[in-house]
This record gives C-alpha cells, structure tokens and sequence, in this order.
C-alpha cells in the first residue's frame, strides 16, 4: 500500500458512472480520455466488470484501442482493462451467477494499470446502486477506489429528473467528490421544454457533454 500510495499521489483516477445503463458513460470515457490525451497526458482506461460479454467486451476493447493510440505505453491486455467479463447482460451480481467479485482484486489491477498513464478513466457498470455484490454496489466501489473526481453522465429525456437528483443525493450522502455532465443524445427538441427549464432554474452552472470540453 505504501508503494501504490507514492505512485498514486502524481496521477488521477477518473471514474464515470451514470444515473442508468445506456446513458452515455463509454462514450463520456472517450471524450475524457481525448481531453486529457489533449492536455499531453499519458491516458489510461479500466473497465472493472462488463456484462453482455459474447466474444470479447465490445467496450473495452473499443476504448483500450483508443488508449493505445493516444498513449503506446499502456501496454496491457484486454483482461488486465476489463479483469471481469460475463455473457449474460444484467447486473454484475445477476451475469456472476452470484459468484464473489473481489474489489480488492479490483484496486490491485487498477494499481497495476496506473504503472502505465498519468490518468486513469475508470468505467462503472450501470448505475450507482447496481450490485456488484450482495451488499455490495457500485457506489461502494467507487467510495474504496477513491478517485480523484466523479463524473456522473445523466440523460436529458422525460423523466430524467427525478434519476439525476437521486444520483446526486446518493453521491453526496457519501462524501463522495463529484461533478455531473448532461448528455444530450436524444429528445433534444423536446430537452429544451420539458427538463432545462428545471435545470436552469435550479442549478447554478449546467455542464454538457460534448466533444472537445476544456
């Protein structure tokens, strides 16, 4: 631990979760990973567990191809970015058979990827409450993996209210540091009328996300 803690004290971990699947958290590491690859950071990116694995995991052998594009030193495997990968797509607890999935062997591999970037995007599966195990859900992975910042990806259609405050409500429950991005990938028109005018109202700053942020 004294070893990973000089490590870690020159580098940043950046873990991206979402208030539901299918949100936008892959394409949110993306642009992440573009924006610091940017800033003449040396990137990397972990999947801990995916789910709906057929062959390979489609997401992070899609972003461990763009990590070794904008950083050829992070010179790891796909099981070292993704160590967990199950066939049925559902929860981890549910695709695991209920089988135990260590989130100590989770920080080792997330240790072990650190050796190779200045900058770790970390990829959660799901939401914040999704079980990882019994009692054991993704928000608690994110409080033992102590990132540097979290970014939670919220969507912009009808009912995305209600989702996006609870998300909020949990992460600050746990003292968790954090910062929330819209992603505007569908109703857009519609966004406008039925959600910002809440959003605006309510929160001091909005942040979008989109492509070359800053």
């Amino acid at each position: 631990m004294e070893i990973f803690d000089r490590i870690s004290f020159m580098k940043e971990i950046y873990f991206i979760t979402a208030t539901n699947t299918n949100v936008g958290k892959t394409k949110a590491c993306e642009i992440f990973l573009d924006k610091f690859a940017n800033e003449n950071k040396k990137v990397g990116y972990f999947k801990p567990i995916e789910t709906g694995v057929k062959d390979i995991p489609s997401d992070g052998a899609k972003l461990l191809a763009l990590v070794k594009k904008l950083n050829p030193d992070f010179d790891v495997s796909i099981n070292d970015v993704v160590p967990f990968q199950y066939n049925l797509p559902a929860a981890p607890f549910v695709a695991s058979n209920q089988s135990f999935i260590d989130p100590k062997a989770i920080k080792l591999k997330m240790e072990y990827l650190l050796s190779f970037c200045d900058i770790l995007i970390v990829e959660g599966a799901g939401g914040l409450m999704v079980p990882i195990n019994k009692n054991y859900f993704m928000i608690d992975l994110i409080q033992e993996l102590n990132p540097t910042n979290t970014f939670l990806i919220v969507p912009t259609h009808l009912g995305s209210i209600n989702d996006t405050l609870l998300s909020l409500e949990a992460l600050k429950s746990r003292n968790i540091k954090h910062k929330w991005y819209l992603n505007l990938y569908k109703d857009e028109e519609s966004f406008y009328t039925i959600t910002f005018p809440f959003y605006k109202a309510y929160f001091d700053t909005l942040h979008f996300l989109k492509k070359g942020m800053k």
